[in-house]
C-alpha cells in the first residue's frame, strides 16, 4: 500500500481492485463497494486528521454506546458520471447541512464543511472508475456517523466516527409499487426525529413495513401518529399525489423528511407549469378522489429510487388501483431530474456539483 496526503487527507491507496469482478447490469442496492472509505475520527473535543483507507471491517469495543443507545446518522447522495467521463453530484451542500441538523439534532458534533468536501471529492476521484456513464447508473454515497465512545451510561458519547463509504448503484424500484396506508402505526411524532436521518428511525419501519410485505405491499405510506389521516411520508420516501393535474405533497415538519430530491421535483414540477400544493392531504380525500377519478398518480421520491410510482393503495382492507395514465407526471420529471443529474440538460438552477 503507498501512503500519502492530499488536502490534509491521509490516504492509503489500495494495491488492487475489486472492480473487475463486478458485474455492473446485475447489482443488488447495497451490496457491492468501492475500492476506499474516508474516515475522521471525534476526540478530545475536535476532528481529527481525515483518513482514506482501503474499504475493510472494523473493529470496535462492543460496549460503543451506538450499539446501546442508536447515535447514528446517515445520509444518501449519489454521483453521476456523463458522457465525456466526468464526475458530478447533485445538490451536495443540502446533504452536508442535513447531516449536520441531524447530529445536532442526537447530540452529535457537527462535521467540518471543509472536510467532508474534500473528503468526497478526493474519494470520488481515487473511485471514480465506479461510476458508470448513462441513466440509470449511478454510485451511491453513504456518509454517516456514529457513536464510539466505549461507555455504556446513558449519556451523549465522547467520541464520534465519521465515514463515507459508496456503492454502485442500478435501479432501486424496477416496478411500481403496492402500497398499504398505515392504520395503526407511525414513522414519527410531533416533537421527535422525523425529520433527522437518524437510523433508529429506518429500524422501526421494518417491523410494520413486514407485516404490510405478507399482505403483497411493497411498502407503506405513513400516517401522522395522533389521528392516523394525514398522509405523511410513503416508506422511506416522501409522496406525492396528483389530482386531477396539481401536485400534492405534505409540508415538511419535526415529523417528515425535508428530502432533497422532494424539494427537487417540486421545483423542476414549477418550472414546466405544473401546479404543485405543498399542505397537509387526508386518507379521506385520497379515497373520494380515487372514488371519483380525479387521482391520476401517487409516487415517492428519494435519492435511491429517484421516483417510485406506485400502482394501488389500501386503506381498511379496500384496494384503490391507480389508472396507466399516458404523459404521468412521475416520468416527465424523472427524466428530466435524469438529464440534470448526468449533465445531459441545462442546470439553471446550479445544482450539478463537478467533482
Amino acid at each position: 500500500m503507498t501512503k500519502l496526503t492530499s488536502h490534509e487527507i491521509d490516504i492509503v491507496k489500495s494495491e488492487t481492485s475489486k472492480i473487475d469482478a463486478v458485474d455492473f447490469e446485475n447489482l443488488t442496492f447495497g451490496r457491492i463497494f468501492t475500492d476506499h472509505m474516508f474516515i475522521c475520527d471525534y476526540e478530545n473535543n475536535e476532528w481529527q486528521t481525515p483518513r482514506i483507507i482501503p474499504y475493510q471491517p472494523m473493529t470496535m469495543d462492543p460496549s460503543a454506546r451506538v450499539f446501546h443507545y442508536g447515535q447514528a446518522v446517515f445520509e444518501g447522495m449519489k454521483a453521476y458520471k456523463d458522457d465525456n467521463g466526468k464526475v458530478w453530484m447533485f445538490r451536495p451542500e443540502d446533504n452536508f447541512n442535513r447531516i449536520n441538523k441531524s447530529a445536532a439534532r442526537l447530540a452529535m458534533p457537527e462535521f467540518p464543511k471543509e472536510y467532508f468536501f474534500n473528503g468526497i471529492t478526493k474519494l470520488l476521484q481515487m473511485d471514480s472508475a465506479w461510476v458508470k456513464p448513462g441513466k440509470g447508473n449511478s454510485l451511491y454515497v453513504r456518509p454517516f456517523i456514529i457513536a464510539t465512545d466505549p461507555a455504556i451510561s446513558a449519556s451523549p458519547s465522547a467520541n464520534y466516527r465519521f465515514m463515507i463509504i459508496c456503492s454502485p448503484a442500478k435501479a432501486y424500484y424496477t416496478s411500481k409499487i403496492k402500497v398499504l396506508v398505515a392504520e395503526k402505526f407511525s414513522r414519527s411524532a410531533n416533537g421527535g426525529v422525523g425529520f433527522a436521518k437518524a437510523a433508529g428511525n429506518y429500524a422501526a419501519q421494518f417491523y410494520p413495513t413486514s407485516l404490510a410485505q405478507q399482505r403483497g405491499f411493497q411498502q407503506v405510506i405513513w400516517t401522522d401518529a395522533d389521528t392516523h389521516e394525514k398522509l405523511e411520508e410513503a416508506g422511506t420516501m416522501n409522496v406525492f399525489f396528483r389530482i386531477n393535474d396539481s401536485l400534492i405533497t405534505a409540508p415538511i415538519s419535526d415529523r417528515i423528511l425535508d428530502g432533497v430530491t422532494r424539494r427537487s421535483i417540486i421545483q423542476l414540477a414549477e418550472d414546466n407549469g405544473i401546479e404543485v400544493q405543498v399542505r397537509p392531504i387526508t386518507v379521506t380525500e385520497l379515497k373520494e378522489a380515487a372514488k371519483n377519478g380525479s387521482l391520476k398518480e401517487i409516487f415517492g421520491t428519494g435519492t435511491a429510487a429517484v421516483i417510485s410510482p406506485i400502482s394501488a393503495f389500501e386503506h381498511l382492507e379496500e384496494l384503490y388501483e391507480l389508472p396507466n395514465t399516458e404523459n404521468s407526471y412521475a416520468d416527465m420529471l424523472k427524466d428530466k431530474m435524469l438529464n440534470i443529474q448526468h449533465n445531459i440538460s441545462e442546470d439553471k438552477h446550479g445544482w450539478r456539483y463537478g467533482v
